[in-house]
């Protein structure tokens, strides 16, 4: 079966076309409007969810603002090597400068080289608030030409909380076996409970003791200062008076020494005397002896010698 299509529109196709040409653009015309209202409620409700994200980012910016930023516990340490023109003016200058700023020496070492060419220096370790650290270095900078300087710190901030809570744990247990020990009970249970007690007070004493060299060592910062003299002993020679007067004291010194080892060897022959006078005693009767005996064995000789 052959369809067979006409090309020529009949005349009441013709009078249906303009109709259909309506009814085209009007429906593409409500289709575009559909798209477009829902294209901008979209949009709207993307706009509105960047913009409620914004603000809880504006709002969680606000809240970390509005919390209190806790302070770092530091450990501070300090380390200063100054050249000084006069070693012994300049240590006693560190020990007025601890003093003025309410801190504490901890050691001072000082030494004086033999040889020529090395300088005299000292090391002072001291400790200081840490709040005055940075004055404490620029008073000590003061002393002369700073060779080297440096600052470390280290925070312990979490240690300290971790032995806080570790104490507020220990304790409530103190408490609770306080409790138990308290109540009546059989001999064996009332010790077990007494030991465990006693475990539980001697971490507290030592997690106690722990805490209070940190919150110490917080507190004061810790200063180590190198102070160099600026010239060599070689480029201080003594004058001819100091080195007369010098040669003086050895000499006396010396005397003074071997008088009173020569006493002291006096001493000691006297407390040995008795035995000093066996050891002669007993050599000269063994002299006498073996002189005897020679005679002794010399005279038969004689004898037989004046015989023939």
């Amino acid at each position: 079966m052959m369809l067979k299509f006409d090309t020529q529109f009949s005349p009441r196709l013709l009078k249906s076309k303009p109709n259909l040409f309506l009814s085209l653009f009007l429906g593409s015309l409500i289709f575009t409007s559909c798209a477009s209202a829902s294209y901008d409620k979209e949009g709207a409700i993307q706009t509105t969810e960047s913009y409620n994200a914004v603000q809880e980012v504006g709002d969680i910016s606000q809240a970390n603002k509005a919390l209190p930023q806790k302070k770092p516990q530091l450990i501070k340490k300090a380390q200063v090597t100054v050249i000084v023109n006069s070693l012994d003016k300049s240590v006693d200058a560190v020990e007025q400068i601890i003093n003025q700023q309410n801190g504490y020496l901890l050691s001072l070492e000082e030494t004086q080289l033999n040889n020529s060419d090395s300088r005299p220096n000292a090391t002072v370790q001291m400790r200081v608030p840490q709040n005055l650290l940075e004055t404490t270095l620029n008073k000590l900078s003061e002393l002369g030409t700073v060779q080297s300087r440096s600052i470390s710190a280290e925070d312990v901030g979490e240690q300290i909380v971790d032995f806080q809570a570790r104490l507020t744990n220990l304790r409530r247990t103190e408490t609770n076996l306080q409790k138990i020990m308290d109540k009546s009970g059989s001999v064996k249970d009332i010790l077990g409970v007494a030991q465990e007690l006693s475990n539980v007070r001697e971490k507290i004493e030592r997690i106690t003791a722990q805490l209070k060299s940190l919150q110490n060592q917080v507190a004061y910062s810790t200063i180590t200062l190198n102070l160099e003299a600026a010239v060599s002993k070689k480029g201080n020679q003594p004058g001819l008076p100091s080195q007369i007067q010098d040669a003086w004291n050895n000499s006396t010194s010396s005397f003074a020494a071997f008088t009173v080892g020569l006493m002291k060897l006096g001493i000691w022959l006297v407390v040995y005397t008795p035995y000093l006078f066996v050891l002669i005693a007993a050599g000269y009767f063994l002299n006498r002896k073996l002189h005897f005996s020679r005679r002794w064995q010399q005279t038969p000789q004689s004898r037989n010698s004046e015989n023939n």
